[in-house]
């Protein structure tokens, strides 16, 4: 009989506020809530409260580190304002509704992991950009991908929309700003300048400046061009004169700001009103610039010209002017100059106490502040701060949840109820069923830990040589014992006693005795330990481990042995020799009989302790192997390694059962329930998960059936034939489908092809049966497969079964043959009042009676289309009209117009002024001439 095992399944992970790599942070449109990605989560936190809302988890059946949220956008649109879009390693697009907490739709386009997402100002239309170097925009209303963009020749670092000339501005790792014209669907400009990796840019809400941040030294900022035929997008450029713009220039360098610090631009950011810009670096800081409007910006000018004018007096003004500055044209004539540092003034400098990750402005701004900044830390934190003119508060934390860094220890009560987890500054418990945080306490860099007296009281081993006694109901630390010279790697129970062991890299093994006290002259109890016996050895002790009989302790050496002595006399038993590399971590089974040892040579050995001898040695994992432990009562083994995963083994059978995907980074340690129900791991991406045992029960060919498959589909697109293809470098500006093949796709093309089989067999039927029953009353018993439906209805049920974003790439995966055939069947799909392999189709002579039917059919059908939506434009026009003439209320034209008006008068008034102020400067200095005379 087969030998059936219970699956262990992912059930819940905790202790994550926000992910420590790439993936940035943002503010939905009402400013409410902060979205953050947590590792595959998506988290939804109230601002004001600190509390998340809701977490959005995406479906998948094989959770892991592609899984995981590297980019973040919400939508701008004011009629769907909970819209937002995740990006993930994988290359996938999700949009999600935060209210409803529910994934809309899924966009599979991008071969590497998306770096940046951004929406129009409509909401309608989302740009993403990715590792493989592509751009793709996407229909969020049809639910579709619109084009792939192609030129760029590293991986695509921040997009930009210009919304008022239709256009797209891209940077990339290639130091190379394009602007792509999203009617055309090419590369209009090509902007260099940089000599480093561009990182981030953005343009202000008025379209006038926009800015790049790169490794450089200085902030890049550019005009931007709005009307390419004789435009003039700043005060500064004059169409008349030689600096004109060509054609296709759409960016033109304004000029460049040095920056303070000397770490890489990390993001570049307007806030939602354009007076302020934050530009964060990679380290601990955000420069906040204030920009300047119009009339600021000359008043500024005028100063700096009148200043040098004072030191260089006697020379003409144009020498004292600097190259970079460009001259100003207004009506009157030329007044003084504009630079970069006249619209852009250093305003503060935010300083955090770790590096920052990722900033948001708020698009709410509350009264009597300029703004309010929200930033993600390496550390695990969030922290918002109002900004003023002056100076900037940090006005909420959100810090409880989780550890600052990796969780170094996980530790079950007896009961397991209670979980206890070490990191380099905090011990912290949990209850393991919830994931909820019950009590945080500072504490020095705990490597182990161990719950005792009755989970009244813990144990935390410290890198410092330290013995920390935590008093678990009121959450402090009452004791640190000096125990010893180094750092104490390992702690460990004794069955039936009130002791523990310890090992450190001070070459020693300590006995330890712990009771309760009754303290003279107090009312309180105090838990004491005291040491009873040291045993010496040859080299650093890295772990211990003791038989459940308490009759053997094992000590793992940093000389890649196991020494085995009897507990009761500490002579020596056996030697477990056979690593190459240290071994890091080890276990011994509820019987006695096996024990596992797991070493940074990536093996796991299985070994008789009645002998000594291997059992087997398994290599287990692609990294060092840092825990490993029995389920009790059993010989099944699970081990976690720096390789992100976790495996279930068995070690009579020396089988893998299962591999368990989750954790984004190193795993570090591993706690099992005493009933084996439960597991629980933490990780050096600050999370701790919870796998569950569940009743499903699972046979070991078939798992291993189920891992070759997967393989086998990891990578659909370097099928056999392609992988001998050279690859060649895209064409310079191309275009391409914004999609791309996947399982499935692939799995929707064969649903059709088999419901095309099944018609085709069934419209064969229908016509032999015409052919018998001429004449006669026959009855046609149609094919129960089909669900009653006819061939034609049965098609387009199996079409209309595949999501929008997935019909183009299932499409184009069918054989042609098959194409043919679903052709044939549109001439009745286009008769309900409801193009793929083109160039074969118009070359093949039997799609040609096709194709001349179609031609009719759908010729008659646009026309009316067209009719229909001329007569509705007319309608709504002459509807405008009536309601324009009958209300006094202005329209957008004429208020537009008169806009225009008011601007024009206030720039006369602007110019009458300094053409006044010019006159009495004029005056002022002939009259001190004349007295000098």
């Amino acid at each position: 009989m087969v030998k059936a095992y219970l699956r262990y399944e992912p059930a819940v992970s905790f202790g994550v506020i926000i992910s420590s790599g790439d993936s940035n942070i943002a503010f939905d449109s009402c400013g409410k809530h902060l979205l953050a990605s947590a590792l595959e989560k998506l988290a939804v936190w109230h601002v004001r409260q600190g509390v998340c809302t809701k977490t959005l988890i995406p479906s998948a059946s094989r959770p892991g580190p592609s899984l995981a949220v590297t980019t973040v956008a919400s939508s701008p649109s004011s009629s769907s304002p909970s819209l937002v879009a995740s990006g993930y390693a994988d290359g996938s697009i999700r949009i999600w509704d935060t209210e409803k907490g529910n994934c809309e739709t899924v966009f599979n386009g991008h071969k590497g992991a998306v770096t940046i997402l951004r929406y129009n100002k409509g909401g309608a239309l989302l740009a993403s950009g990715s590792k493989d170097n592509d751009v793709i925009l996407w229909d969020i209303v049809g639910e579709t991908g619109l084009f792939r963009l192609r030129g760029h020749r590293d991986q695509v670092t921040d997009l930009v929309f210009l919304e008022s000339s239709k256009r797209l501005v891209s940077s990339s790792k290639d130091k190379f700003l394009r602007v792509w014209d999203l009617e055309t669907q090419h590369c209009m400009q090509i902007i260099s300048g940089h000599h480093s990796e561009i990182w981030s840019m953005d343009v202000d809400p008025e379209e006038r400046y926009l800015v790049t941040g790169s490794a450089d030294q200085e902030l890049r900022f550019y005009t931007v061009s709005h009307d390419l035929e004789g435009w003039q997008a700043h005060p500064n450029e004059n169409p008349r004169g030689s600096d004109s713009r060509s054609k296709w220039q759409v960016l033109k360098l304004f000029g460049e700001i040095q920056r303070q610090a000397k770490d890489r631009v990390s993001t570049v950011r307007f806030n939602k009103s354009g007076n302020l810009l934050a530009c964060q670096v990679a380290g601990k800081t955000v420069d906040l610039y204030r920009v300047l409007d119009a009339t600021e910006a000359k008043r500024k000018a005028k100063r700096r010209l009148h200043r040098k004018k004072e030191k260089k007096s006697g020379k003409d003004v144009e020498e004292a002017t600097e190259n970079k500055d460009v001259k100003l044209v207004t009506e009157d004539g030329i007044t003084p100059l504009i630079s970069v540092s006249d619209v852009f003034k250093l305003l503060q400098t935010i300083r955090t106490g770790k590096k920052i990750c990722s900033i948001s402005f708020s698009p709410v701004t509350p009264k009597n502040v300029m703004a309010t900044l929200a930033l993600s830390l390496n550390n695990n934190l969030l922290e918002f701060y109002s900004i003023e003119s002056s100076s900037s508060t940090k006005t909420l934390t959100i810090e409880l949840q989780g550890h600052r860094s990796d969780v170094r220890s996980v530790t079950l009560s007896s009961d397991n109820t209670l979980l206890m987890s070490t990191s380099h500054n905090a011990v912290k418990f949990w209850n393991p069923s919830t994931g909820s945080c019950l009590r945080t306490i500072d504490s020095e860099y705990g490597l182990c830990g161990l719950i005792v007296a009755n989970n009244k009281h813990a144990l935390v081993g410290t890198k410092s040589g330290k013995i920390e006694i935590i008093d678990i109901g009121s959450g402090t630390c009452t004791q640190a014992v000096e125990a010893h010279g180094g750092s104490v790697g390992s702690i460990a129970t004794i069955p039936n006693e009130n002791a523990f062991v310890t090992g450190s890299a001070d070459h020693e093994v300590k006995f330890w005795e712990y009771q309760i006290k009754q303290m003279p002259g107090q009312d309180s109890k105090k838990f004491m330990i005291s040491n009873v016996r040291t045993m010496k050895m040859n080299d650093d002790v890295l772990v211990v481990a003791i038989s459940p009989d308490a009759k053997y302790i094992a000590v793992a050496l940093l000389d890649c042995t196991v020494k085995v002595f009897f507990m009761d006399s500490l002579k020596f038993f056996l030697s477990l020799y056979g690593h190459k590399l240290p071994v890091l971590c080890m276990d011994v089974s509820s019987d006695g009989d096996l024990i596992v040892t797991g070493s940074a040579d990536k093996n796991l050995k299985i070994w008789g302790l009645d002998f000594g001898d291997c059992h087997k040695s398994l290599f287990a994992h692609a990294d060092s192997v840092m825990a490993v432990q029995f389920v009790r009562n059993t010989h099944y083994v699970f081990s976690v390694g720096k390789d992100r995963l976790v495996k279930y083994w068995d070690a009579d059978n020396f089988e893998l059962l299962l591999t368990l995907e989750g954790h984004h980074a190193d795993v570090w340690c591993l706690a099992i329930s005493s009933r084996g129900d439960f597991l629980v791991t933490g990780s050096h991406d600050r999370s701790i998960r919870r796998w569950d045992r569940t009743e499903e029960p699972f046979f070991l060919e078939e798992e291993k059936e189920k891992r070759l498959q997967e393989i086998f589909e990891a990578d659909i697109d370097n099928a056999f034939e392609s992988k001998y293809v050279p690859k060649e470098l895209p064409e310079e500006g191309a275009v391409a489908l914004a999609g791309k093949k996947t399982q499935e796709t692939l799995t929707a093309t064969d649903l059709i092809i088999e419901a095309l089989d099944v018609a085709d067999v069934e419209l064969k039927r229908i016509a032999e049966h015409e052919e018998i029953s001429r004449g006669s009353a026959a009855e046609f018993h149609p094919n129960p497969i089909m669900l009653g439906l006819s061939p034609t209805d049965y098609i387009l049920r199996a079409i209309a079964n595949v999501q929008t974003n997935d019909l183009e790439q299932t499409l184009l995966a069918l054989p042609f043959s098959d194409a043919l055939k679903l052709l044939s069947f549109l001439k009745d799909w286009i008769a309900y009042p409801d193009k793929t392999h083109h160039n074969q189709l118009i070359s093949t002579p039997a799609a040609r009676s096709v194709l001349s039917v179609l031609r009719d059919i759908l010729y008659a059908r646009v026309k009316e289309c067209k009719d229909t939506l001329g007569f509705n434009l007319a309608a709504m026009n002459h509807l405008r009209q009536l309601l324009a003439s009958r209300s006094d209320a202005l329209f957008r034209d004429a208020k537009a117009k008169l806009l225009e008006i008011r601007s024009q008068q206030s720039k006369r008034l602007e110019a009458r002024a300094e053409t006044r102020e010019e006159k009495g400067k004029r005056k002022k200095q002939k009259n001190q001439l004349t007295c000098m005379l």
